[in-house]
């Protein structure tokens, strides 16, 4: 994006053309390309898995295009984000304005620093308790979990096997009816 004087806000946001999507990391501004036909059939597979969420009243889950507002300089659009019920309040008319108890980022080629780096530790810095990394390519599905402010592997899974949430009771997904 052009180079601005002051950091990008939730407020300037707000101002950019609806037709593109956009994060706000750190206060920066970054256009994000459309979702690859393999990254929306990964996605679609994930959200029939994760209405398991609502089905146990555990809580709320919301797929991309939604914007979890982590501050008024870190503005997200994950693939995936569960809100429990214990903190629904956060979920508002215009989307996410907190921390979501679970993130999920399929990561492409473009995305990747970006997914595993960047966020990974903005997401362990406002408190998200479960990350989960899809890696395509990999065909590898990671999930992380918030111990005394870092992310640990939870489970893991690469070509075949499942991997489990531990802050959705009941939720594990089996790596080969995800990964095309």
């Amino acid at each position: 994006m052009k180079t601005r004087e002051r950091l990008w806000t939730y407020e300037d946001y707000l101002s950019l053309e609806e037709e593109k999507r956009y994060e706000i990391i750190n206060g920066e501004l970054f256009e994000m390309p459309a979702p690859s036909v393999r990254h929306q059939e990964i996605l679609k597979r994930l959200v029939r898995l994760f209405q398991i969420v609502e089905d146990k009243k555990l809580g709320l889950y919301y797929f991309s295009p939604i914007d979890v507002v982590l501050s008024e300089k870190d503005v997200l659009q994950p693939d995936l984000v569960v809100v429990l019920k214990e903190n629904l309040s956060i979920v508002q008319e215009r989307g996410i304005f907190g921390v979501p108890d679970l993130v999920v980022e399929i990561v492409s080629a473009s995305s990747y620093k970006r997914d595993t780096e960047d966020k990974k530790r903005l997401y362990a810095n406002y408190g998200v308790k479960e990350y989960w990394l899809v890696l395509p390519e990999l065909r590898l599905i990671e999930v992380l979990t918030l111990q005394e402010g870092e992310y640990r592997a939870f489970s893991f899974a690469c070509e075949r096997g499942k991997v489990c949430s531990k802050v959705v009771e009941g939720l594990c997904v089996e790596l080969e009816g995800v990964l095309p």
